[in-house]
């Protein structure tokens, strides 16, 4: 076992010998099959369990520090490895659930650590043929050509050179025309590399288009709901969710981006530059360095429970966060866990804007809720799926609004307003990130310029707010979905998003009532870890569902309600 209590610089990574990987988890198959007893075969479990841990936190170390510097030539390699044996060893992960479901020993399985494995193993075995290892390891290959593609940016901008992420603040800039040259430029580099990200859609597309084929499918999407793991809902519960959303919170975002445009006195609809100033003297800055925010949340985690104490304390003692924005550095955030180490990581780039104190919150909360499960058996029952993920890490955004002055000072109040008012809205976006998914796998041949005529007649439905008038370039042109990088590397992940942002408005109503009952209820769903499915950790928790229109149709109302009736006269 190794030594648990490293820091991330002093995890040692060596590529493991894949002859070796695979010889191991074949002797582990043999020995399930042929174990005589429970007892025998428990022992050859709980091995698998640790041994399959220790393989997967090697890829993760190489992963992370990839991320971190794309650039690193040592770590390049590695990924370009993993790349390649990750679906080599998902045929020897194949066969070890087939194994298991095939076990004699499967009801004292079931007794033991619940039935939930044995289903999510059935689905995983649907995902799978030997015919589409080559597809998987080319389709590795094109996710890690758009993560470096849009790691190496070089934007021009007021005379110097910027990345995506470092753009951000100007983006969100005060000054109008700032703030536009900050959007047109960033369309610029897009629109002159949208040859090459074109060619990587295209080709993902038909690579899935075909793995779903070779499964039997008529195109990737069950295949898509099968590698996401869904268990409890399916393609006509999304349907019927996306319909909801139309329905009831388009209106009131509507009504919000109406609002925005009065105080910052443009007219409606709103440009994409217009659309992301939430308030004339600009949108919530959080106070200080990148080092005072990490001690405001050291602040807010040490007071919010002796639980978020101890993780937030281990996660900055252990350099378990890199969230600084650095030249080379892959975009985005996330959060991961090292199962070997039991203990998670946080990637983020802070840029200055209001999406710094987000990472110390909802990454966080991704990142908590791991650090509540590490020590789970088995070791995949320490994250529930995507959805049920995302309640986590959104939920906990608002829990913070307590300490909102540590983190914003004088702009606490803006916070509080553009932080819920962010949460009714992106609904609409992520249901659109959704949809066009859809449309695109059910129409696999489409051209590149269809793919975008798609996306623009699908923002006129969930973001009717918008001005498609070709005044930014990329984003007014309909191509603006190629910048969201689950589209590339994730497909059908996104309404993951909007269902968990569903549930945190649940908590945030919650928060207004009763603090106490919201955390108790918060750590009621946490602690169950991924033992259950998203929509029974939701009951077991006291929690409504997504899928059912009234929730959303009341948690919709009371956050308008709120909304309308926040006092913004004294915010510039």
């Amino acid at each position: 076992m190794p030594e648990n209590n490293l820091k991330f610089s002093e995890m040692p990574y060596k590529r493991p010998d894949l002859q070796s990987v695979k010889a191991l988890y074949r002797d582990h198959i043999d020995r399930l099959r042929n174990a005589r007893t429970y007892d025998e075969a428990r022992q050859v479990f709980l091995s698998f369990d640790r041994e399959d841990e220790a393989v997967g936190t090697q890829s993760t170390l190489a992963m992370i520090r990839h991320d971190i510097d794309t650039r690193d030539k040592f770590y390049d390699g590695e990924v370009t490895f993993w790349d390649a044996a990750g679906p080599e060893l998902a045929e020897f992960n194949q066969e070890w659930n087939r194994a298991m479901l095939e076990s004699p020993f499967r009801p004292q399985f079931e007794a033991e650590f619940g039935s939930l494995m044995f289903i999510d193993t059935e689905i995983a075995l649907r995902t799978f043929s030997p015919e589409n290892i080559p597809l998987m390891q080319k389709e590795n290959e094109l996710v890690t050509a758009y993560t470096k593609l849009i790691a190496s940016a070089q934007i021009e901008f007021e005379g110097k050179t910027y990345t995506h992420s470092q753009l951000t603040p100007f983006k969100v800039d005060p000054d109008d025309g700032r703030r536009l040259n900050a959007w047109r430029a960033q369309g610029k580099w897009f629109k002159e590399n949208q040859a090459e990200l074109d060619r990587i859609y295209d080709e993902l597309v038909h690579l899935r288009d075909q793995m779903g084929k070779n499964l039997g499918y008529a195109n990737y999407i069950p295949l898509g709901y099968d590698r996401m793991g869904r268990n409890c809902y399916n393609k006509e519960d999304v349907e019927r969710f996306r319909a909801a959303v139309q329905k009831y919170l388009v209106p009131v975002a509507v009504a919000i981006y109406r609002r925005q445009a009065q105080r910052l006195g443009v007219t409606y609809p709103l440009s994409f530059a217009d659309d992301a100033l939430s308030f004339r003297s600009g949108n919530p800055k959080p106070q200080g360095t990148a080092d005072d925010i990490l001690a405001a949340g050291r602040k807010f985690y040490s007071q919010l429970s002796p639980e978020t104490k101890e993780f937030f304390d281990t996660m900055l003692d252990r350099e378990l966060m890199d969230v600084l924005s650095t030249e080379g550095k892959a975009g985005g955030g996330y959060c991961t866990g090292m199962g070997e180490y039991k203990v998670p990581f946080i990637f983020a780039n802070f840029n200055g804007t209001q999406g710094d104190v987000e990472v110390i919150t909802h990454e966080a909360g991704h990142a908590f809720a791991y650090w509540m499960n590490r020590d789970r058996i088995p070791s995949g029952y320490a994250w529930p799926g995507m959805e049920a993920c995302e309640v986590h890490s959104m939920s906990m955004e608002f829990m913070s609004w307590p300490w909102a002055e540590d983190f914003f000072g004088d702009d606490a109040r803006k916070f509080r307003y553009s932080h819920l008012a962010a949460a009714i809205t992106f609904i609409p976006y992520g249901t659109l990130v959704d949809h066009f998914q859809h449309e695109v796998y059910e129409h696999p041949d489409m051209t590149p310029r269809e793919r975008h005529d798609t996306w623009k007649r699908l923002l006129g439905v969930y973001q009717p707010w918008l001005r498609l008038d070709g005044d930014i370039p990329f984003y007014a042109d309909g191509e603006g979905w190629q910048r969201q990088g689950h589209i590339y590397q994730s497909p059908f992940y996104y309404i993951d998003y909007c269902l968990a942002q569903t549930v945190s408005l649940e908590f945030w109503s919650m928060l207004q009532d009763d603090r106490e009952n919201a955390w108790a209820h918060y750590m009621a769903y946490t602690r169950q870890g991924g033992s259950r499915t998203f929509t029974d950790l939701l009951k077991n928790a006291g929690l409504s569902s997504p899928f059912d229109e009234t929730t959303l149709r009341s948690l919709c109302q009371k956050a308008a309600n709120w909304l309308a009736s926040y006092d913004l006269t004294s915010i510039p």
